[in-house]
């Protein structure tokens, strides 16, 4: 949508916004690091192991199914979600200015350095003072797309803080990779003709089918309230465009994977039309003794009947590096209760 015209926006009824909708009697979970306020949600135990879960661009904590979230607590661990910076809850960094994304595009493809009000360094910087906000020595980082790459630096940068490192749907930033195909990388720089409410549901839901997963859609009723609820809790398009600029001005981090000494699982689907596989299996082969999950039908979201399997997952890798020892149980696996 257009960014920076909230007159117009207003007009409209719609305006960008961070409100809160709570019970006000709730403690409000919120913890300042890295001089910002970060909104956070945990489940599970605080004494067992942590999992903090990093989202990808423009996610809120919620878009990390609560099921899932719940599945893993239930594992022995205890789960940590989180806005980043500039999304949902958390603080909003206007002093980065409005990032013109049309120029920046066109600086990206011709391989021209980007300038961005903050990097995903900074964002691991945030992670890191979430974890020290919480007292909690280290983690088990499962990172989804953007939250991946924010992940890979953490795994190699701060490796004394990560347990573990479950890498979803994300890439090094290798320009050599494939990439989105020309339709889609065209939609996801359109903006919507209007910008009443309507239009702005009618646009997201439209763009989360060409990322979706083909062998299991999301129908119209779920994914609309999922949007709703997003749009609901937080709406500030200026935040993803400035992330954006983020992830367009890193430069490549196959350099670091050679550093990343966590045991590392990754987890691609092979149907991803935003981050294609091939970025997946890079990070599996530069990763020393990294685990490679290729999931069919799978594209660059977490639809409701892979998410037994995506928990199952997390859990055995997380678990094998506890030593088995946390959530053992003769039970059936708390995943399985996922489906």
């Amino acid at each position: 949508m257009r960014d920076g015209g909230p007159a117009k926006l207003k007009r409209r009824g719609f305006v960008q916004q961070s409100v809160k909708f709570r019970n006000p009697s709730i403690p409000v979970p919120q913890a300042q690091a890295n001089g910002i306020q970060i909104e956070y949600e945990t489940f599970g135990n605080a004494a067992d192991p942590a999992i903090l879960l990093i989202m990808g661009l423009g996610g809120q904590l919620v878009l990390w199914p609560e099921a899932l979230c719940q599945a893993l607590a239930r594992g022995g661990f205890y789960v940590i979600r989180y806005d980043n910076r500039d999304v949902g809850l958390s603080s909003k960094i206007d002093s980065a200015g409005k990032p013109d994304l049309k120029r920046a595009s066109i600086r990206y493809l011709l391989r021209l350095p980007l300038n961005a009000g903050y990097g995903l360094e900074d964002m691991a910087a945030d992670a890191l003072g979430l974890l020290d906000a919480l007292k909690i020595r280290c983690a088990h980082v499962v990172g989804l797309s953007m939250g991946g790459m924010i992940g890979q630096i953490l795994a190699a940068q701060h490796a004394e803080r990560v347990s573990s490192f479950t890498a979803i749907m994300t890439t090094s930033g290798n320009p050599r990779l494939p990439q989105p195909s020309l339709r889609l990388r065209l939609r996801l720089t359109q903006r919507p003709k209007r910008v009443d409410r309507e239009a702005l549901i009618q646009h997201s839901m439209n763009t989360w089918k060409l990322i979706g997963s083909p062998g299991y859609p999301t129908d119209d009723v779920t994914l609309r309230a999922m949007i709703e609820r997003d749009q609901k809790r937080s709406f500030y398009p200026r935040g993803m465009a400035r992330q954006t600029l983020a992830i367009m001005a890193a430069k490549s981090r196959l350099p670091l994977l050679a550093r990343i000494t966590a045991p590392t699982l990754v987890i691609h689907g092979k149907a991803d039309p935003l981050v294609p596989v091939a970025a997946g299996r890079e990070l599996a082969r530069c990763i020393a003794g990294a685990k490679l999950e290729e999931i069919e039908g799978m594209g660059h979201d977490l639809p409701e009947p892979l998410l037994p399997r995506i928990g199952q997952l997390i859990l055995a890798h997380v678990r094998a590096v506890q030593g088995g020892v946390q959530g053992a149980s003769p039970q059936k696996s708390p995943a399985a209760s996922l489906a």
